[in-house]
């Protein structure tokens, strides 16, 4: 206990670089999600910009990326954020890897929640000369917004659990802070206290996430 009481600096600190992570993955991990997945929605068969090629491609890409173990897609990863953020370890590199690998978890998500919006909503839209911009933003997002919002929610969760496993690459955050002062140094207790601390953090989030969610769909 101890231990603990000289090490809450460090646990503090590591809490809020694990909310750094978390929201930077999240922003950039669900616009990318979002994007994908309103592709695949809108260029499958039979929806309001179809296109065959287009959804082959994405379809292909998103069903090749997101069953990768996340530790594998770290690792596979790796050159690829060295080219973009200028290293391969440290927060940035691990921020890049969590969003492009959330992305594609997203995609499919925003894709079927997208897919219970009831077709004859989309057809009145078009019936009275709405374009695909003004479908999208004004009927398509706006009716499956609860359910996205969940979505998202559920992406929060998992991002918690990336920016743990991150660690052993060079990652921040209540990870790497439960790997050097609990595991390595074997003290469950500091241990312990980063596992709660995460549980409260997803336990708020989630609370808020179905607060939210609940709302929207009594609109």
């Amino acid at each position: 206990m101890d231990a603990l009481i000289d090490l809450l600096p460090e646990l503090w600190k590591a809490s809020i670089e694990t909310l750094y992570i978390v929201a930077l993955t999240l922003f950039f991990g669900g616009l990318g999600g979002l994007l994908v997945g309103l592709g695949l929605y809108l260029t499958r068969a039979g929806s309001i910009l179809e296109n065959k090629p287009l959804f082959f491609v994405l379809n292909l890409l998103v069903n090749f990326i997101r069953p990768i173990p996340f530790i594998i897609f770290l690792a596979a990863a790796q050159p690829l954020a060295r080219a973009v953020t200028g290293s391969g370890i440290g927060n940035n590199a691990i921020i890049f890897t969590i969003a492009l690998a959330a992305s594609f978890a997203m995609a499919r998500i925003v894709e079927q929640n997208l897919l219970t919006v009831t077709p004859g909503v989309i057809d009145a839209a078009r019936s009275v000369g709405a374009g695909p911009v003004r479908i999208i933003f004004t009927v398509l997002l706006p009716e499956a917004l609860g359910p996205l919002i969940l979505g998202y929610t559920f992406i929060f969760v998992a991002l918690v659990d990336m920016s743990a496993v991150a660690s052993y690459v060079g990652g921040g955050g209540l990870g790497s802070f439960a790997l050097t002062y609990g595991y390595r140094q074997f003290n469950p207790i500091v241990t312990w206290a980063a596992v709660l601390l995460i549980i409260v953090l997803v336990q708020f989030v989630q609370f808020f996430g179905n607060y939210l969610a609940r709302k929207a769909l009594r609109r």
